[in-house]
């Protein structure tokens, strides 16, 4: 292959401008870029298991009630729903016998003998859910507090107690106050993982929002410098003409 000289001209023009563009986009982006492939590896090799405490919490926890108790008709509880039912469950919640009825709206519990409407989860009974699921062999203290709004380590259903072990892990267990269900389990762990995970789709502040922005602006321009990249690679390989067979 022969270039003329306006050929190579334009070619020089091309790697110029292809090199120049490619430093400053890597210089740009090449910060962003480290992040993404440091906490990607990071959250790689962290185990999700471990991520969301299944080692020191067990959410499926639930005590039953028992066989001789006569429990409310199921229909009562479904004419006193205020939406579609997806579910009803019975089970013991501290001393009383409760059911928990699940609608599209929001879950309510009754009490399970007589169907009359049940008072929210106390305090003391969310910590007592909280230690009924711990796993670990040693029992920390606990403390807790009411939790009313959302916050970037708690996005679940509210309200809720927030039940603070005193463990090495930093474990915090959300107990929503409508249900008794665990609908949370922070640790140290997932404190971490959350964070890189905010670094990693560029939502700083919440860590949710996985369409910032800021992270369509890195990934456009992630993938200039790779096209300009190739460009280069193309421009400075060495093409050889194969010589004539006789």
């Amino acid at each position: 292959m022969v270039l003329n000289h306006s050929g190579r001209r334009g070619r020089r023009r091309l790697h110029l401008f292809a090199s120049r563009a490619h430093k400053w986009l890597a210089l740009f982006i090449g910060a962003q870029l480290l992040i993404w492939f440091s906490s990607g590896a990071l959250m790689s090799f962290l185990p999700i298991e471990k991520v969301r405490g299944e080692h020191l919490v067990d959410r499926a926890v639930v005590e039953p009630l028992p066989h001789a108790m006569k429990l409310v008709d199921s229909n009562r509880l479904i004419a006193s729903a205020d939406g579609p039912v997806e579910a009803i469950t019975y089970h013991m919640l501290g001393n009383r016998p409760v059911a928990a009825l699940k609608t599209t709206k929001r879950t309510r519990l009754f009490d399970a003998e007589t169907g009359a409407a049940a008072r929210p989860v106390s305090a003391e009974e969310a910590a007592a859910i909280a230690l009924a699921s711990w796993r670990a062999a040693s029992r920390p203290s606990t403390t807790v507090r009411a939790v009313t709004a959302e916050s970037p380590e708690y996005r679940g259903e509210l309200p809720a107690w927030r039940v603070a072990f005193a463990d090495p892990d930093n474990t915090a267990v959300y107990v929503v106050a409508g249900d008794g269900r665990i609908s949370g389990v922070r640790t140290g762990t997932w404190r971490l993982y959350d964070f890189f995970w905010g670094l990693h789709i560029m939502d700083w502040k919440n860590h949710e929002n996985f369409n910032t922005p800021w992270l369509l602006g890195f990934a456009i321009g992630g993938l200039v410098l790779g096209i300009f990249g190739t460009i280069l690679l193309f421009l400075r390989w060495p093409f050889r003409r194969r010589p004539l067979q006789s």
